[in-house]
């Protein structure tokens, strides 16, 4: 099983980069995030021409997430189902061949200290309560997106600059640290010890063409699917070309 994540920003702007990726790689699983508008918006029925269904828990203007299939899915669940009111869309989970799998977009948390920041390390401490409360980690499990957190030195250009900003701040750091603790491992390191590989990289200053990126995309994964995980890659190539987003996919290759 082939299962990739990619926050396209803006499903609206990125439709046909989406579209023309699926045709040349055709992972069997593509967990999306930041698609930025409601379901009855998604273009669902392109994908479905390319053999790919669709769940979407959508937003208008901001956020949402959406899960394409070329395999059934099921037990289909949407948010943290955890009574708190929240009207962001971030989390979407699906059962495929007997996987679960969520499509996961956490927070930004814009400025340290201010509201959002707030909110972002709490949306952290609640997925974190959610697992403990729904999942299992001893059965196949993946959490797929963009966690806006670089776990480790080596997945930022200037780990000096970044560390009071809200993508690699400690606290953000211990944030995601305490989710994985539940039983998560990052798939990229199981295959890849090297710095220098991002997944985000800004669209000002010639980032890109001077990977001066971030690492803040992951497919976190339970024990009984990392133990058959092959091969796990970032594609720079989906970052390239006219008007792409500023995120690249990153692919995981799992055996049956």
């Amino acid at each position: 099983m082939i299962i990739a994540t990619w926050n396209v920003n803006s499903i609206r702007a990125r439709a046909q980069r989406v579209m023309a990726w699926l045709q040349l790689r055709r992972p069997d699983v593509l967990c999306m995030q930041e698609i930025k508008i409601e379901e009855v918006e998604f273009p669902s029925l392109e994908l479905k021409a390319l053999g790919y269904d669709v769940m979407v828990e959508g937003q208008r203007t901001y956020n949402g997430v959406a899960i394409a299939s070329r395999l059934p899915m099921r037990e289909v669940r949407r948010g943290l189902g955890d009574g708190e009111a929240d009207a962001q869309a971030r989390l979407l989970w699906v059962s495929v061949e007997g996987v679960r799998i969520a499509s996961v977009y956490a927070p930004n948390g814009q400025t340290v200290g201010s509201d959002k920041w707030r909110y972002k390390l709490r949306w952290l401490e609640r997925l974190r309560r959610h697992l403990e409360q729904t999942g299992d980690p001893q059965q196949p499990l993946a959490l797929c997106g963009d966690w806006n957190v670089a776990p480790e030195a080596r997945d930022v250009h200037d780990p000096v600059r970044w560390e009071k900003a809200v993508l690699f701040h400690p606290d953000a750091r211990a944030a995601l640290a305490r989710v994985c603790a539940w039983g998560l491992r990052d798939a990229y390191r199981l295959h890849h010890e090297e710095a220098g590989r991002y997944t985000w990289w800004d669209y000002r200053q010639l980032a890109f063409p001077k990977n001066l990126g971030l690492r803040i995309d992951h497919i976190l994964v339970t024990a009984p699917l990392a133990s058959r995980c092959q091969a796990v890659e970032i594609d720079r190539e989906a970052r390239k070309g006219k008007q792409p987003s500023d995120h690249a996919p990153v692919v995981a290759t799992f055996e049956p």
